[in-house]
C-alpha cells in the first residue's frame, strides 16, 4: 500500500499494445483526465477507482467520473482509473509480468491506498477477482497485508455485497460524493499517525461510523434447513446495521464538471447531466428507485449551468438528461424549453433516455427534437398485460400507450421501441402473449394516424431477476427453461402475423444469464466459492454474451455449493420469517412495509401505490429513517435570460 514512489509500467507495456484489438483503450490521456504527482507517501491518500468493465463501458460511467473528480480537486487526494482488460492483453500482461494497472498514470494499483470498485451489475464480479489477481493484490481479504489496498465495494450491487464478502475489505451503500471524502480523512488520519494496529484498526475506525460495512467484522450463522440463523458484529463497537449515504443537496454536488472525453468508442458518445436523484414511482421490482429514495431534485438553473460547461469542456454534441424517469422533473418543461431556446440553430441535441408513458407528451417530446434529431422512442410498459402492471406496480393502462404512440406517429416519429419483462411474479404464458398483441395494435395506431405503412415497433424483453431491498426480495424466480418456452412462444406469435409481423422487431436474452444474476443479487456467503470457482475456471466478463457460459456457472455451483443449491437461492420463494442476507444493510425502506407491497401485489383487488411526491406518505419509512426529505420544485427560475447560442 502506497509505496514512496510508484513506477509506471507503460515502457513494459508499450511494445506489447500493437498486438492486441483497441489498445487505444488501454494509453490514457483522455481530454480532462487528471495526472498528479504521487506526492508525500503520509499525507496524501490514493485511490484506484475501477468499474469493472472494458473500458468502452467503463467510461461514461457517471458514478466513477463523478467519484474521480470529487477526489481529484483535493490538493491531497490523487485518483486513477482502471478498467477490465480484454483477454489478448490479460493473456500478455501474465506473461510479461506486467500488474493490473491505472490508465492515467499506468500505476500498479496495488500500490494505492484504496481499490475502489463500482457495481452496477452483479455479473462484474468475476472482473474484480481478475483485476485483484493481475494486481497482484490477496484474493481473500483475509489474507491481505499491509502492502495491499483497501479493497472497498459501491454501486447498487453493494446493496447486498454478501457474495463477494471474502473478497472485500469494505463497503458502502448510496450516494458517494460524501462519504468518499470522508473515506479519505480517516484513511490520512491513520497514515499520519503512523498506521497504528494496520489494516485492522483502519477497518475498525472506518466500521464503527455506521456507513462502512466491513463483512470480517460479522459473523454468519447458518440454521439447519441451510438458511441464516443470524448475522451479528464480532468486535466492540460495530453497529448492528449499517446505513446508507443520501446526497441532499445536488445543486452543491455539480459533478461531473469536466467530463471525460474518450478516446475510443464507447457505448454512450454524448454528455449525460443528472437531473433528479431517486425515484417514488413504487415499481415493485426496481432496485434503483427503491434504493435511491428520496427523490431529490436539480434546480433548472444548475441544469442549464452543467449543460452549459459540459457542452464547452467536452465538446460532446447530445446532451442526455438523465435519471431514473426524466420526465418525472417538476419542471422539466421549462427544462426542455428553455434549453432547446438556448440551443436552437446550434449543433447540440438534447435527449431523455429514460421517459414513462404517462410522463411523456409530444410537446416536451417537440422540444427535444427541434435541432431536427428525431431518434426513437423508448417506452417501458414492463408487464403485456393490464394485470401484470398491475401486480408490478406500473400504472400504464393500455389506453395510455395507444394515446402516446399515437401522438408520436401523428408528429413525425416511425420508431417506437416497447421493453418488457419476462417471467414476473404471478404471470401465465397469456400475460406474455399479450405483448404481441400490444405491439400490434400500436403499429395499427401508427399506421392510421401517420397514413404510413413504414411504422416501426421494436418490442424488446428481458428476464425478471427478484433484487435485495424491493418487494419482489422474496419471490421466486422463474426458471430458464419456462422462461425461454414463453418467449419462444411470444416470437412465433409475432412472427407469423401476416399483416403486421414484418414491423414488428422482437429482440430478447435467453433466461440463463438472469438465473446466474438472480443466484448473485440475492446469493450469501457461500456463493463466494462459487464465483471463485467460476473465475479459476477462465470465467471473464460474463455480462457479455459472448463470454457467458451457463455451463461453467452450473459446474461450480454443483461443485462448490453444499447445504443448498441454485434452486434454493433463485426459484424458491422466501418466508417473511427468513433472514435474508442484506438485512443487517440498511436501505432506509421498512422491512414490514415492503412486505406488504409484496402482499398487495399478490392481492388482486389491492389498490394502486401512487407516487409519494403527491400524495400522503406512504410510510415506507427512508424519510424519518435517514433524516431526509423529498425535494422537488417548482422554483419558479428559468434559465433565460442567459445568453442562447
Amino acid at each position: 500500500m502506497s509505496p514512496l514512489t510508484a513506477s509506471s509500467v507503460f515502457p513494459r507495456l508499450e511494445p506489447l499494445l500493437p498486438l492486441v484489438q483497441k489498445p487505444i483503450q488501454y494509453v490514457g490521456g483522455e481530454l480532462n483526465c487528471t495526472v498528479k504527482e504521487w506526492g508525500d507517501d503520509a499525507a496524501t491518500v490514493r485511490w484506484a477507482l475501477m468499474y469493472p468493465d472494458a473500458y468502452e463501458v467503463g467510461l461514461p460511467n457517471q458514478g466513477v467520473q463523478i467519484l474521480y473528480e470529487v477526489l481529484n480537486e483535493r490538493d491531497d487526494v490523487l485518483a486513477e482509473r482502471t478498467y477490465a482488460v480484454w483477454p489478448d492483453l490479460e493473456a500478455l500482461m501474465r506473461e510479461h509480468d506486467i500488474p493490473q494497472f491505472t490508465v492515467d498514470a499506468h500505476r500498479p494499483v496495488r500500490d494505492f491506498d484504496v481499490f475502489g470498485l463500482s457495481f452496477s451489475t452483479e455479473l462484474g464480479y468475476t472482473n474484480m477477482l481478475n483485476a485483484l489477481d493481475l494486481a497482484g493484490i490477496s484474493m481473500h481479504a483475509r489474507e491481505r497485508t499491509e502492502d495491499d489496498p483497501i479493497v472497498l465495494a459501491g454501486g447498487h450491487a453493494a446493496f447486498n455485497p454478501e457474495p463477494i464478502a471474502d473478497f472485500l475489505d469494505a463497503a458502502v451503500l448510496g450516494d458517494g460524493e460524501e462519504v468518499v471524502l470522508a473515506i479519505t480523512e480517516v484513511v490520512r488520519e491513520w497514515k499520519g499517525e503512523g498506521r497504528p494496529g494496520g489494516r485492522t484498526e483502519l477497518l475498525r475506525r472506518l466500521a464503527v461510523s455506521g456507513g462502512v460495512y466491513v463483512p470480517a467484522f460479522y459473523d454468519v450463522a447458518y440454521a439447519a434447513d441451510g438458511g441464516i440463523a443470524s448475522v451479528t458484529p464480532n468486535l466492540p463497537g460495530i453497529p448492528h446495521r449499517v446505513h446508507k449515504h443520501t446526497l441532499m443537496d445536488l445543486d452543491a454536488w455539480p459533478y461531473p464538471a469536466k467530463p471525460l472525453v474518450p478516446l475510443a468508442e464507447t457505448v454512450h458518445e454524448r454528455f449525460s447531466v443528472e437531473i433528479f436523484r431517486g425515484c417514488t414511482r413504487g415499481c415493485r421490482f426496481c432496485q434503483a428507485g427503491m434504493i435511491t429514495r428520496p427523490v431529490r431534485e436539480r434546480s433548472i438553473t444548475t441544469i442549464g449551468a452543467m449543460v452549459e460547461n459540459g457542452i464547452r469542456s467536452t465538446g460532446f454534441e447530445e446532451v442526455g438528461l438523465l435519471s431514473l424517469s426524466s420526465a418525472d422533473h417538476s419542471e422539466i418543461g421549462e427544462v426542455a424549453k428553455d434549453l432547446a431556446d438556448r440551443y436552437e440553430g446550434s449543433n447540440v441535441s438534447l435527449s431523455l433516455p429514460s421517459t414513462r408513458v404517462d410522463a411523456f407528451n409530444i410537446d416536451l417530446a417537440n422540444e427535444f427534437s427541434r435541432n431536427g434529431r428525431r431518434s426513437g422512442l423508448t417506452f417501458a410498459p414492463e408487464g403485456g398485460s393490464e394485470r401484470m402492471r398491475k401486480v408490478i406496480n406500473k400504472m400504464v393502462t393500455e389506453e395510455d400507450l395507444i394515446r402516446t404512440v399515437a401522438a408520436a406517429y401523428s408528429s413525425g416519429w416511425r420508431q417506437v421501441k416497447l421493453y418488457f419483462m419476462c417471467g414476473l411474479p404471478t404471470e401465465t404464458d397469456d400475460d406474455v402473449l399479450q405483448i404481441a398483441d400490444l405491439a400490434k395494435k400500436v403499429i395499427a395506431k401508427g399506421r392510421e394516424v401517420s397514413g404510413r405503412n413504414d411504422i416501426r415497433c421494436t418490442v424488446s424483453i428481458g428476464g425478471f431477476v427478484p433484487k435485495p431491498h424491493t418487494p419482489f426480495q422474496w419471490a421466486s424466480q422463474l426458471d430458464s427453461a419456462t422462461t425461454d418456452e414463453r418467449l419462444r412462444k411470444l416470437r412465433e406469435a409475432v412472427r407469423s402475423d401476416r399483416k403486421f409481423g414484418r414491423s414488428i422487431g422482437f429482440r430478447y436474452h435467453d433466461g440463463k444469464p438472469g438465473i446466474i444474476e438472480g443466484l448473485l443479487s440475492r446469493g450469501d456467503r457461500r456463493v463466494g466459492a462459487v464465483i471463485e470457482r467460476v473465475w479459476r475456471d477462465g470465467g471473464r466478463f460474463d455480462g457479455w454474451s459472448e463470454h457467458f457460459s451457463y455451463d461453467r456457472w452450473i459446474a461450480a455451483c454443483e461443485t462448490s455449493l453444499t447445504d443448498v443449491d441454485l434452486e434454493w437461492y433463485t426459484t424458491r420463494e422466501r418466508s417473511y420469517d427468513e433472514v435474508l442476507p442484506w438485512d443487517h444493510l440498511d436501505s432506509g425502506l421498512d422491512k414490514d412495509w415492503l412486505w406488504q407491497d409484496w402482499e398487495d401485489a399478490l392481492d388482486a383487488d389491492s389498490i394502486d401505490v401512487e407516487d409519494c411526491r403527491w400524495t400522503p406518505c406512504y410510510d415506507c419509512g427512508v424519510c424519518p429513517e435517514m433524516g431526509t426529505d423529498i425535494q422537488i420544485g417548482p422554483t419558479g427560475q428559468r434559465l433565460l435570460p442567459l445568453s442562447v447560442v
